[in-house]
């Protein structure tokens, strides 16, 4: 068995380089097809998460890398690795996964058809994946000036959308319910440009800027050093300055604030909410004592 595995792990990391050649970024996956590697923060919920900032592996399609070195390193750490993972939205392709689902009552596939007859658009020529459960990921690729992101069943049932921040099961990969295979014939091709008009139905309107609440005088200075933060450098302020208003006794008066000031600079606000919490827990914020980030 132990033979079979290690077998099983060098069949799919030269699946990997292979698609690392093609300028494809991945990262090792296990049977259930989730990253292979688990997150490094997860013993120290006092210390925010990151994107990798930290040098270690675990944060899973942010480790995504085209270079076979950090690849073969990234399967050494995960030899019980069974798949891997190609990162989308990345250059050069900007990748773009169409997952048609099979699922009972629904049937993407003529969904799909029927989106592009009403929106007069026709899916180009493109590379194919079929998945052990009867589906099928059909690759396309954005413009690298436009974020798609992901979502599942938003365009119809069964039909779900892996853009910036997701990832697909590469072809090769070996899950619990069986292989993921290259469609015949599609091998050999590029990933086609998504057509404009699915794009259009990819990408949500922009929303209107969120404007931060004002807060008491001595807050200000913390809530501006959050809204200076830049990309990389974003979830490290507001963590610090969150602690700052704990230990303050602003904690309550500023979690509100704080979470707009992170939303405004374009953190996540489920990251956002997650390290204001991690402050909170650090510093022995009381329970029920304001720490707890309202919703909208």
């Amino acid at each position: 068995m132990a033979t079979f595995r290690r077998q099983v792990t060098a069949l799919v990391l030269a699946h990997a380089l292979s698609a690392a050649e093609r300028g494809l970024a991945v990262i090792p996956l296990s049977r259930t097809k989730l990253p292979a590697l688990r997150s490094p923060h997860r013993a120290d919920p006092a210390r925010p998460p990151c994107h990798g900032e930290c040098g270690r592996p675990g944060h899973g399609v942010h480790d995504a890398s085209t270079d076979p070195a950090r690849i073969r390193e990234l399967f050494a750490a995960a030899p019980w690795a069974t798949g891997y993972g190609i990162a989308c939205g990345l250059p050069p392709h900007h990748l773009v996964g169409v997952d048609l689902d099979t699922k009972p009552g629904t049937d993407a596939p003529a969904a799909l058809r029927a989106l592009g007859l009403r929106f007069r658009f026709t899916i180009p020529e493109t590379v194919v994946v079929l998945t052990p459960s009867g589906g099928r990921h059909l690759w396309l690729t954005g413009p690298p000036d436009t974020v798609v992101p992901n979502s599942a069943s938003r365009l119809a049932p069964g039909i779900d959308i892996r853009g910036a921040g997701g990832y697909l099961v590469g072809p090769g990969s070996r899950t619990a319910h069986g292989v993921y295979v290259t469609a015949p014939g599609t091998a050999h091709l590029r990933p086609a440009p998504c057509p404009r008009t699915l794009l259009r139905l990819l990408v949500p309107p922009p929303r209107p800027p969120r404007t931060p609440r004002r807060a008491p005088a001595d807050g200000q200075g913390l809530l501006h050093f959050v809204l200076t933060a830049h990309e990389g450098q974003r979830n490290t302020r507001l963590f610090w300055a969150a602690c700052r208003a704990h230990e303050s006794g602003l904690g309550p008066t500023l979690t509100t604030p704080l979470l707009e000031a992170a939303l405004a600079t374009g953190l996540p606000e489920p990251e956002a909410r997650a390290t204001i919490a991690s402050a909170a827990r650090a510093t022995g914020a009381p329970a029920g004592g304001g720490s707890r980030v309202p919703p909208p």
